[in-house]
């Protein structure tokens, strides 16, 4: 336990130095004063973590000093001390913010005031943590851990600026991949809702028969299995921010339910008939063209347009490919956390080859490509081969040599091979090292080329 700054404030001299002696013997250092005006001064001008005070004093009372605590050091814990008839009063201390109260009587020791001190250190200690683990999260979706700096993306950054704090729902289109739910935690942890729940609810993963139970909750007895009563999502995420993510996949049954929540901003349990009002801000994802779902009939028009007050579409990675350096810069920062590796940045050679691959995944097949050469490479320099997957095709990229663009995972592997060779003046050793290879298997692939006749004999003389 890290070390606690404390303040003991009692006009009685006996009970102070029982106090400081107590929470010096615990290992904590410990101020005080003799009555509510000292106490008062000390704390404007000191940081407490704890305060411990007493309740009746002349002139200034404990009340007083908690008063001022919480205005000068809200983050700090107060404790009163308060006589058996004055009990009342010290509730209400309670109710005004003090942490909790100990009682002057014949069980007052040593021992009931360390366990009090110890359970307001374990309290402050897991608040701190859980204000740290917001902090986090809360960093984690900024906007600038969106990475881009393509036109389109930065397009995207000032919408998410302009409409965050408002309660507008919101429409995100892109082909699986592009970061549709990142977007959407961004938007709601940058908003005046970001202490309040954010609810995932995917419609892609969950049964047409489950979704209405899942979405507004059920009473118990409403259908076989419904042995109580359960919370919807949307009940759930009350103040906060409810992702529907593949909405496209949602039953035009459902949707006309949705339709009408949205509308009038309250819906009903399965098996009741009393609306429950809510206040949720949606976000609906899709990556499905939607206009074309709703030629086909597949989704409801009027739904759409309910949806769809502020449309934010994701472009695909092969339209934002001058966002790979940044990405791939911040994904090997992220997995060298992650998985303890020490890997200091990519060649220029494999990043060629990242920016010519079109990638149908999109920045999640590149984050899986990343995370996987930060841990299979020995080097700290990511080359090419580390992003070369078995039974890749590579149709999309581009010969080195060659206008060529059907290239095999074998014609991929030699021109890889013959482009270290040059770039290292056909040093073996060191080629065989770049490569993560030993030497005897780079002598046993240019003996294969050279039998094969796809070998300069240039290559043959290296050392």
């Amino acid at each position: 336990m890290e070390n606690k700054n404390i303040l003991i404030v009692d006009d009685e001299k006996i009970m102070r130095e029982l106090l400081e002696e107590t929470i010096r013997r615990m290992g904590f250092p410990a101020d005080t004063a003799d009555d509510g005006s000292v106490a008062i001064q000390k704390i404007k001008s000191n940081n407490y973590d704890l305060i411990i005070t007493d309740l009746k004093m002349p002139k200034v009372s404990g009340m007083d000093v908690l008063k001022t605590a919480k205005v000068e050091l809200p983050d700090a814990a107060v404790v009163i001390l308060t006589a058996y008839g004055t009990i009342e009063n010290a509730v209400e201390a309670v109710k005004l913010g003090a942490y909790d109260y100990l009682t002057k009587d014949e069980k007052f020791n040593p021992d009931v005031i360390e366990m009090m001190v110890k359970k307001v250190f374990n309290y402050l200690d897991l608040k701190k943590e859980n204000r740290y683990l917001k902090e986090e999260i809360s960093s984690q979706y900024r906007y600038d851990n969106i990475i881009g700096k393509s036109t389109k993306m930065l397009k995207i950054f000032d919408t998410l600026r302009a409409i965050a704090d408002s309660s507008a729902t919101v429409f995100i289109q892109g082909a699986s991949g592009t970061g549709k739910e990142l977007v959407a935690r961004a938007l709601h942890y940058n908003s005046s809702r970001c202490n309040k729940p954010f609810i995932k609810t995917n419609c892609a993963a969950l049964p047409e028969g489950l979704m209405e139970s899942e979405l507004f909750g059920h009473e118990k007895g409403a259908f076989t299995g419904a042995i109580r009563t359960r919370q919807g999502r949307f009940e759930a995420a009350n103040g906060g921010t409810l992702l529907l993510d593949e909405i496209s996949e949602m039953s035009p049954a459902l949707q006309a339910k949705l339709l009408r929540v949205l509308q009038e901003k309250e819906f009903e349990k399965v098996g009741n008939t009393k609306p429950i009002k809510v206040d949720v801000r949606i976000i609906a994802t899709t990556n499905k063209d939607i206009r074309e779902e709703i030629k086909k009939g597949r989704f409801r028009e009027d739904l759409f347009y309910r949806l769809n007050v502020i449309p934010i579409f994701i472009p695909p990675l092969k339209e934002r490919k001058k966002d790979i350096p940044l990405l791939v810069e911040h994904f090997i920062k992220k997995y060298n956390k992650a998985h303890n590796r020490n890997i200091k940045g990519i060649s220029k050679d494999a990043l060629e080859l990242l920016m010519r691959l079109d990638w149908p995944g999109n920045v999640r097949e590149l984050e899986n490509r990343v995370e996987r050469a930060v841990i299979m490479s020995k080097q700290e320099i990511l080359e090419p081969m580390h992003f070369i997957f078995e039974g890749d095709s590579f149709d999309s990229i581009i010969d080195y040599d060659s206008e060529d663009t059907n290239v095999t995972l074998r014609e991929m592997e030699k021109q890889l091979i013959f482009r270290t060779l040059r770039n290292y003046n056909n040093n073996r050793s060191k080629t065989a090292e770049i490569l993560g290879i030993s030497v005897r298997t780079l002598r046993n692939k240019l003996n294969e080329y050279k039998e094969k006749g796809e070998l300069d004999p240039y290559f043959m003389k290296g050392k």
